[in-house]
């Protein structure tokens, strides 16, 4: 592929905002490791990584495949490729299928849990997309979307369920639902005028601000309990403590009437907060 078609796809992925969820994923994985005393194999990390790529690909190429008449009639979003012309809907569509059966063929390489369990994971990451043409709870699942990443890891190197990856996906369903409202305050009028439904169109900007507050709330308070539960030491509290001060200063930069700084809330604020407790939650691991 021509680099710049790939930087194109790349584009049309937001690939930068893999670092929302796969910080998470990586979580998922050494929590899997410090719980089951096993050992760090990097073939397996490398096919959680795939995974994660894969199926982000294909949720959000297809996000744009289903929006893209949305987006060109969205002065915000015209210029997005499929509605400017860079990438076709077909060749869209076409990126999408193969990032799926690329997901899925990789769970095969895993185990037979995550394999099963795969077709479950491509109809909610992309079922999200459709999801704002009939229910104002569209941000959360997206969340759910995203929340897969640590408890997808965790079945990847484990085999079972637990509670404590689950509290991490539970914990990253209301961030993601969280900042996902903030974002949609840019479309609020938009959404009204072609009869999308979104929290910032049922509780208007103010409602859905306080609703945002409130759900980062149960966010931060539920990414104590697996600290807690596991026995973690300063570095992750520290790290939790990092992660909420950023939701607290996201918070900040948006208000009612003044959205000029949504983007620096939702992608930079959103990717040093996940990296952030990462990078805490493994230096606890290693010490």
């Amino acid at each position: 592929m021509p680099k710049i078609a790939l930087l194109n796809y790349l584009s049309l992925v937001k690939f930068s905002h893999t670092v929302f969820a796969l910080p998470f994923a990586i979580v998922g994985y050494f929590t899997a490791l410090k719980m089951n005393d096993a050992r760090f194999e990097w073939l397996l990390f490398l096919k959680i990584v795939m995974c994660m790529v894969f199926a982000r690909n294909a949720a959000m190429a297809f996000n744009r495949f289903a929006d893209r008449n949305f987006d060109k009639a969205n002065p915000r979003t015209f210029v997005r490729e499929i509605p400017a012309g860079i990438i076709s809907a077909k060749a869209a569509l076409f990126f999408v299928i193969i990032n799926v059966i690329f997901f899925v063929i990789t769970t095969w390489f895993i185990n037979s849990i995550c394999f099963y369990l795969s077709p479950i994971a491509i109809i909610v990451v992309l079922g999200y997309s459709l999801t704002k043409r009939f229910t104002a709870l569209c941000h959360f699942v997206l969340g759910i979307g995203l929340s897969l990443a640590p408890l997808g890891a965790f079945l990847a190197v484990t085999g079972y369920f637990h509670i404590i990856p689950a509290l991490f996906s539970l914990a990253i369903l209301f961030w993601v639902g969280g900042f996902d409202i903030i974002y949609a305050l840019q479309d609020d009028d938009f959404d009204k005028s072609q009869k999308l439904r979104s929290i910032p169109v049922i509780l208007g900007r103010n409602g859905a601000l306080k609703l945002s507050r409130l759900i980062h709330v149960f966010s931060s308070l539920i990414l104590i309990i697996p600290g807690i539960l596991m026995h973690c030491g300063n570095f992750y509290f520290l790290g939790w403590a990092v992660f909420s001060g950023l939701l607290v200063y996201q918070h900040s930069l948006v208000k009612a009437d003044d959205l000029s700084k949504v983007n620096l809330a939702f992608f930079t604020t959103n990717g040093i907060a996940s990296v952030a407790f990462l990078s805490f939650y493994l230096f606890d691991y290693f010490s």
